[in-house]
């Protein structure tokens, strides 16, 4: 089932280019539609306390130890689901993102649909890699051909970082194939790698290559800078798949390898992540608070969201751990949404520029409207979905160190500042005469992105089915990595300490 999900999308990317244009968009939107539906039915099958599950597995290249093997556990049922959820929405959203080239424009976003659920699949870290860079090319291709001047630029920039991080991916990848060989038979199955004996020096050195690559996919400060670039010149539709979907695959990574194959590295390594994720979520608030172009300061925000998730990643609780899955899940429903609708004012305004806009919220009340929501899911308003993630993540900062999780709450102030003000100046005050008649959201793009606003609210009042999925694979990676939860303790009584059962 699972390389049936993989290869529907995959086959209608190479099926599109040669059928009639007019038909090219009918024929994405079902087949997005049909790999939702192969999502769904592996959600329905999959039983959140068994691990991997579904595994396939078949002989690749023999002599390196290399298979096609994939399999679904928690960590990549929410990924994958996130994947075929954020893929029929961008197509309906961006109804007319590919009218320029429509057979290669929507080719190219389903073939990027295919990439990514193999790397959230893959359990063979050779074919990871192999996906994990095969993905850069619908994208490259979608950002520098479709979107606004300078988008060239913008794309070989993008592709210049991540072939970088891919380099040095490969180093430790080749480095795993030694390791693995010195021990008796050369391996890349996570199964056989998670059983190996990695000297502490070659793991902290394993460990840099993939930490590095995946820190610019997520991204991470200082790694960061194609990431406006992108944002200001694709299109909306392109940005939510770059950011809400690709992305993902750095802090998948960070979970996958190197927690689970390099644990001891990991909390070796702790401390300078820790402090990255920090500068993250400041220095990308206070960027997104400097910016006039709406959909840069938008991409921004995800520098500081993608701190978050790093800094539960790497704090080393079941908290921490779950609540950065969660946030993985929950800022791809709510970016994508903010970007949206982002997408939609420009295409009425004919301009990004958040300093010519402003009194659209009278002419336009619908717009405003989703405009308010997303925006508060992104700074994390209680009853909204990333408000139960950034909870569960700052509740294990402050367990980690009082001061880290202090500076982690500045986050969430200046989301604050960002988000409000951004609000007013696009919505609010006078309304101009040249914006007296702009229409309000049509009911095409309502339905697209209804399935995201409903998300953020059900998720916020109800977010148990996600954690169901989240809390035993936060589990199991810290039992594998060797920490164990602090006990949750009482104020001392007298000379005795209760615990939370009542017992001394």
């Amino acid at each position: 089932m699972l390389t049936i999900l993989i290869l529907v999308p995959l086959v209608g990317a190479l099926a599109i280019p040669f059928l009639p244009a007019a038909s090219a968009k009918s024929i994405a939107i079902g087949t997005a539609a049909g790999t939702l539906g192969l999502a769904v039915a592996v959600a329905v099958l999959f039983k959140t306390d068994e691990g991997m599950q579904m595994t396939e597995q078949v002989d690749w290249i023999g002599a390196f130890g290399v298979h096609y093997a994939v399999g679904v556990d928690g960590l990549g049922l929410l990924m994958v689901l996130l994947t075929a959820v954020i893929v029929p929405v961008v197509l309906v959203a961006g109804w007319h993102e590919g009218d320029e080239a429509p057979r290669s424009y929507y080719a190219w976003v389903l073939a990027m649909e295919a990439l990514s659920l193999a790397v959230f699949l893959a359990t063979d870290v050779f074919l990871f890699y192999v996906v994990f860079e095969a993905t850069l090319i619908p994208a490259y291709f979608l950002i520098g051909g479709f979107g606004r001047e300078g988008r060239s630029a913008a794309a070989v920039k993008f592709l210049m970082f991540q072939l970088a991080g891919g380099l040095v991916l490969l180093a430790s990848v080749i480095g795993l194939y030694v390791v693995s060989a010195e021990q008796g038979r050369a391996s890349y199955l996570l199964s056989d790698l998670e059983q190996l004996d990695i000297s502490t020096e070659a793991g902290r050195w394993l460990f840099l290559g993939f930490f590095i690559a995946f820190a610019i996919k997520a991204p991470l400060f200082p790694v960061h800078t194609w990431l406006a670039d992108t944002a200001e010149k694709a299109t909306p539709g392109t940005s939510v798949l770059l950011v809400c979907v690709l992305d993902k695959i750095g802090t998948f990574g960070m979970l996958r390898f190197c927690l689970g194959l390099f644990p001891e590295a990991s909390q070796w390594a702790t401390p300078v992540v820790v402090t990255l994720a920090l500068i993250s979520i400041v220095y990308g608030a206070l960027l997104a608070i400097a910016q006039d172009d709406l959909l840069r300061l938008i991409g921004l925000t995800s520098l500081s969201h993608f701190g978050f998730i790093t800094l539960g990643i790497f704090v080393f609780s079941t908290q921490g751990g779950s609540g950065a899955i969660l946030y993985m899940v929950n800022h791809g429903i709510g970016t994508a949404a903010l970007f949206l609708v982002a997408g939609y004012i420009i295409r009425r305004r004919g301009t990004a520029l958040i300093s010519e806009m402003g009194g659209l919220e009278k002419a336009t009340p619908v717009l405003a409207g989703l405009l308010l929501v997303a925006g508060l899911a992104t700074l994390g308003l209680p009853g909204l979905s990333p408000f139960i993630s950034e909870f569960l993540v700052l509740l294990a900062a402050f367990d980690y160190a009082w001061w880290v999780g202090a500076v982690a709450v500045l986050g969430i102030v200046l989301a604050a500042i960002y988000v409000l003000w951004m609000y007013q100046r696009v919505m609010t005050g006078p309304t101009p005469a040249t914006v007296e008649d702009t229409p309000d959201a049509l009911p095409r793009e309502i339905l697209a992105v209804a399935p995201l606003m409903v998300a953020l609210v059900a998720f916020g009042f109800f977010p148990q089915p996600l954690l169901d999925i989240s809390n035993p694979y936060a589990e199991d990676l810290l039992s594998h990595v060797g920490v164990q939860d602090d006990p949750p303790t009482v104020a001392r009584l007298g000379a005795h300490v209760f615990d939370q059962e009542g017992g001394e």
